[in-house]
């Protein structure tokens, strides 16, 4: 077997040119769908990138909220009944909301303001400059330096702009796990100063922070809420939550689910095209090797493995060239979101494998109906 295998390989790439093809098919559809995929996945953890930035253990809100910046504000009583829920350590409230700033240059811009718990601060941020404790001061705020630090004009501690017609003053500079989604800069400021500051309806509170006692309190804690009429749930149950709207509930999942069909039927109709004409240019030999006694299992499994030495290889191609250009894209543009998961990369090899046995298959069936006499005659 040993033997034969190695006679399928110099068969393969004996021909520099066809062999070039066929990789080039797989590379290019590997590295579409893994481009596509890496970049849906980008999108979701940045949607999420509050739910992960702050870190609560439960997020108690309405149960209408499908998105975190769609917030739906609850009555200040539902902070008051989470805390006397049994099993429950702590509960904080959190502000979150948008709003206008401007800026010394008298541009305005858009920002999320999110007002976090007066007594703890929980959920802030790590500071790279400044002092957490200067949030207190008179109109103190912390800006987050992302991708989207440069809309503020690149600000400095002691920088000040105007939010709804109120000085406020930069006391810090934070940074974040995950940048935010829709290119918008983030200010946190405190829980009192975001509800006096910016324009609101009768009710403030956007969500409940729950610290659960013990992983074993959290059906109850849940229960309990439900009780209210509001809805509890894990910070990974946020997370997937949110990732459900945007890949059923909005056209973006859909759009990347069509761009991934058409990269792999790209893939699949050049490496089918190019292997099949290999297989057709190689006829006499695959006869003569049946000629000499080579049965048809061992014709078969030198096509297998001629697919799938050339499968693998473009996926690794593919893969490799991917990661390449997204972190090259990473280090030119800060606010491209794609990066590359293990489930891209299994999505990726299943796909891989499947367009190698699509085209081993269309190979099998010509190759099995060789006869040696119909070779030797022509």
């Amino acid at each position: 077997m040993r033997g034969i295998l190695r006679i399928a390989y110099k068969l393969l790439v004996n021909d520099k040119g066809k062999f070039a093809a066929l990789l080039v098919g797989v590379t290019f559809a590997v590295f579409l769908m893994t481009m596509m995929t890496s970049m849906f996945a980008g999108i979701l953890k940045r949607s999420s990138s509050t739910v992960l930035n702050i870190g609560a253990t439960v997020w108690v809100m309405d149960p209408a909220v499908n998105t975190v910046a769609s917030t739906i504000p609850m009555p200040d009583y539902i902070l008051d009944a989470v805390r006397s829920i049994d099993g429950v350590k702590y509960a904080v409230p959190l502000y979150s909301g948008g709003s206008l700033v401007k800026l010394r240059s008298g541009v305005y811009q858009a920002v999320t303001v999110l007002g976090l718990d007066d007594a703890s601060l929980f959920g802030r941020p790590e500071l790279l400059e400044g002092k957490i404790e200067d949030i207190y001061a008179e109109n103190g705020f912390l800006v987050v330096r992302d991708a989207e630090f440069a809309k503020l004009d690149n600000p400095r501690l002691g920088t000040d702009f105007e939010i709804n017609d109120h000085r406020a003053v930069v006391v810090g500079i934070a940074k974040v796990t995950s940048g935010g989604l829709f290119g918008v800069p983030t200010l946190y400021t405190t829980y009192n100063r975001a509800i006096q500051y910016l324009p609101t309806s009768r009710y403030t509170l956007a969500y409940v922070l729950v610290e659960p006692k013990s992983d074993d309190a959290i059906p109850h804690i849940k229960e309990e809420i439900k009780r209210l009429g509001y809805e509890a749930l894990s910070k990974d149950e946020f997370v997937r939550k949110v990732s459900t709207f945007y890949k059923y509930k909005t056209g973006l999942g859909i759009n990347v689910m069509l761009m991934t069909v058409i990269s792999f039927v790209v893939g699949l109709s050049i490496s089918g095209q190019t292997f099949y004409t290999f297989i057709l240019e190689n006829l006499e030999k695959f006869g003569a090797l049946k000629a000499i006694g080579a049965t048809g299992r061992e014709l078969i499994y030198m096509i297998l493995f001629q697919a799938g030495f050339t499968a693998l290889t473009g996926y690794g191609l593919g893969i490799g060239l991917a990661s390449l250009v997204i972190a090259g894209a990473k280090l030119r543009l800060p606010s491209y979101a794609a990066q590359i998961t293990y489930s891209n990369l299994v999505f990726a090899f299943i796909m891989v494998l499947l367009i190698a046995g699509i085209s081993s298959y269309i190979g099998v069936r010509k190759v099995i109906k060789i006869e040696p006499f119909d070779i030797f005659r022509g």
